[in-house]
């Protein structure tokens, strides 16, 4: 799964010597919270509506309404902007942007071509609904945790069990404990699930959880 097929395509841009208040505008009127700063088709910056906030006058100012829009009018965007700039890769994985965005703390990535253009913007939101797609949340499917040792042959021996009781796994996950064992959470549409759950323990693998979701 590809950061190019989940991130919003060709967002709005802005320059560094465009107003905030023309930013500000930008964001209201396409209800974002981020903006990637161009220059020269180069990206140079990526602010967000926090940035804006910490320069607009204060709910409680006493300036009029034309101040208020004047004084925005005056403030650049190369005023707040920061000379640091996280992207990544429309070719790269969506784990690589979560990992990205976990490392740095942050909720959201200017996303560059390979001839460095700015193509898009990938938001937690996005990797939120991309679990929820490998996960397959949405299907109203039966989900079944196994817990297993680290050995050769796990996935096989699960997947074996499934065909040879006619069913389809829609979607397989990995996770490793703290334990040094592994859950194994499987998805797909189960009717009989006690059925299944004494199938795979009696290979010898433990189900510790099963339930309908979605």
């Amino acid at each position: 799964m590809f950061v190019s097929k989940r991130m919003t395509q060709n967002p709005v841009t802005i320059a560094p010597d465009d107003s905030i208040g023309a930013a500000i505008s930008a964001m209201r009127k396409g209800k974002f919270r981020r903006l990637p700063v161009v220059e020269e088709g180069r990206l140079v910056s990526f602010i967000t509506d926090r940035d804006l906030m910490r320069v607009a006058p204060s709910p409680a100012t006493t300036l009029s309404k034309y101040e208020e829009l004047s004084l925005l009018d005056k403030l650049k965007v190369k005023d707040i902007m920061s000379n640091k700039v996280i992207s990544i890769s429309d070719e790269a994985t969506i784990e690589e942007a979560a990992l990205l965005m976990e490392q740095n703390r942050i909720g959201a990535l200017p996303v560059i071509s390979s001839v460095g253009a700015v193509v898009g913007v990938i938001t937690e939101t996005d990797i939120f609904k991309a679990f929820i797609d490998v996960m397959g949340l949405a299907g109203g499917k039966t989900r079944l945790t196994i817990e297993v040792v680290d050995k050769v042959g796990v996935v096989f021996d699960l997947a074996s069990i499934f065909k040879e009781a006619g069913l389809s796994i829609d979607s397989l996950v990995t996770c490793k404990q703290p334990d040094g064992k592994y859950e194994i959470v499987i998805r797909g549409n189960i009717p009989d699930t006690e059925d299944i759950k004494s199938k795979i323990e009696a290979q010898g693998y433990k189900v510790i959880h099963s339930a309908r979701i979605g």
